[in-house]
């Protein structure tokens, strides 16, 4: 008696005859289909993983840098903000102070270019703190040059020529602006319990005021 070939699909599409060596009608057919159903089933796994790799990249890239603290989420944005307008403030102030130092004239000019270059330094010196402080507390601080022109409350001074005692002046009324600044961003750590970032705000205060101090008695004959 003879025997009726038949089909076996296997996976990859491969036929397997039995005895008769003839497939049956409509097995390549079969054969086909199934291929083509298991590359849109590859397909569409491949799809959904992209997908959700796609989905991860974007959260990664969107989500804030999560610095373990212990303050809240509302803490560190307003904390942040705060002390990124006084950091640009600090750059700000920075800058002026060595344009003055750079520019300065008439006859007490090394006693002003010395002052004004020991201001610049300890200026200089409070930005990375600043910036470190808030990378400590989970935000984020500014980026270039073009975040502090943006950010700084400071207004610049692009004259050619100022005089010696005018240069001074103004300083003098900037550092005051910034140490009543530094105290509205004390209070802003107070009522977030931010004993840290207070503490070193108390430091910078006191270095501000002398700052002060030193500009106005520098010009007091004038006043």
């Amino acid at each position: 008696m003879k025997m009726k070939a038949a089909h076996i699909g296997k996976p990859g599409g491969e036929r397997e005859l039995v005895e008769g060596g003839v497939p049956e009608p409509g097995a390549g057919l079969r054969d086909v289909r199934y291929r083509q159903s298991g590359q849109e089933e590859y397909h569409q796994t491949m799809k959904k993983s992209n997908s959700r790799k796609t989905i991860e990249l974007l959260h990664r890239r969107d989500a804030p840098l999560e610095t373990r603290t212990d303050l809240t989420q509302a803490a560190t944005k307003d904390i942040t903000a705060a002390m990124n307008a006084i950091l640009a403030d600090v750059f700000a102030l920075y800058v002026k102070t060595k344009n003055f130092h750079w520019h300065m004239s008439g006859p007490h000019f090394r006693d002003y270019h010395l002052l004004l270059d020991e201001h610049a330094d300890q200026l200089f010196a409070m930005t990375d703190p600043i910036a470190e402080r808030i990378r400590k507390i989970g935000g984020l601080t500014l980026t270039s040059i073009g975040r502090i022109a943006r950010t700084q409350r400071v207004l610049d001074n692009d004259a050619e020529y100022v005089e010696p005692l005018d240069m001074l002046a103004e300083l003098a009324d900037d550092n005051k602006t910034l140490a009543a600044r530094l105290r509205e961003a004390h209070n802003v750590c107070d009522e977030h319990r931010d004993v840290a970032t207070a503490s070193l705000i108390e430091v910078w205060i006191d270095e501000t005021e002398r700052r002060t101090w030193f500009l106005f008695e520098a010009t007091r004959r004038r006043n």
